[in-house]
């Protein structure tokens, strides 16, 4: 009874204690107590929340707030163009966290003003989607899920790091649109993740993370690969595009893929999914070469 009694007080005051972490800005946050009352700014933070055993605390979310299926009932509070901000307060959280690469400065700012805590999260590479799952999880109070989580989801990367980083490089365009002609570059976490498989992403090098490009600079790059996410609305060609321009090498050597762009573009736990297609893909690129 004693041993009952001594696990409730201590998660009792676990509950009530502060917390402190530094987002991705540098920013280090502090909350008097774990937060209890969430909301969700993108659906990549949606995923890491729900990873960090923190689902049910989370009040309201980001429209495409997709996954897991349960994330599908939270209420939404706007989309990537516009918030409501009289939902959000409506809602009391203690804690917004927003994605800097989803949310616009002006949208960020407005959440700001609102007088709640803001934490900022923006994973570029894929070590830093266990980082964001285990501080999720101190600003939670839910530690021992968080890490057991990030654990998990370290193990899968490093597998494929082992596997594949020593490969021959494949040389890929990652293609995120196509009208226009829209690609990442190596401030994505999409690059970092061609990087692990042994790929080098042909325009990683330019300076806005979401450049557009035109098709006359695919061809003078010559991908070896060409990769697509899922085909979402009418006229979205993917992949298909590249098919008439037969003297591009991934074309002759029928390297057009097309791959969950959710599991490659969303820094969330199922990163380590779309990691393992994208270096099963890379693979058989490397095995048509003559």
């Amino acid at each position: 009874m004693k041993k009952i009694l001594l696990a409730l007080l201590l998660a009792a005051g676990a509950a009530h204690a502060q917390v402190s972490v530094v987002d991705d800005t540098g920013a280090r946050l502090t909350l008097a107590r774990p937060a209890q009352r969430v909301i969700s700014m993108a659906p990549n933070l949606t995923e890491l929340l729900f990873a960090a055993g923190g689902g049910g605390r989370i009040v309201g979310a980001m429209n495409y707030s997709d996954y897991p299926p349960e994330a599908k009932s939270i209420p939404s509070v706007g989309s990537n163009s516009q918030i409501d901000l009289e939902r959000v307060l409506a809602l009391k959280p203690d804690l917004i966290i927003v994605w800097e690469s989803g949310n616009t400065a002006r949208q960020i700012e407005q959440l700001a003003r609102l007088g709640i805590p803001v934490f900022h999260s923006e994973p570029k590479k894929l070590e830093q989607v266990a980082t964001s799952i285990e501080r999720f999880g101190v600003l939670l109070g839910t530690g021992d899920k968080a890490q057991a989580a990030a654990r998990d989801y370290r193990a899968k990367i490093a597998l494929l790091a082992r596997h594949y980083g020593r490969a021959a490089p494949v040389r890929v365009f990652y293609q995120v649109w196509d009208r226009p002609l829209y690609t990442l570059n190596d401030q994505q976490i999409v690059s970092d993740t061609i990087r692990t498989c042994g790929g080098q992403n042909v325009f990683g090098k330019l300076p806005v993370i979401a450049p557009e490009v035109s098709v006359e600079a695919v061809l003078a790059q010559d991908p070896e690969a060409i990769i697509a996410g899922d085909e979402h609305a009418p006229g979205d060609r993917g992949a298909g595009m590249w098919k008439p321009y037969g003297a591009l090498t991934a074309v002759r050597r029928g390297n057009l893929f097309t791959l969950d762009g959710e599991l490659l573009t969303r820094p969330g736990p199922r990163t380590a999914d779309g990691a393992a297609r994208l270096c099963e893909v890379l693979d058989q690129a490397r095995r048509r070469r003559p």
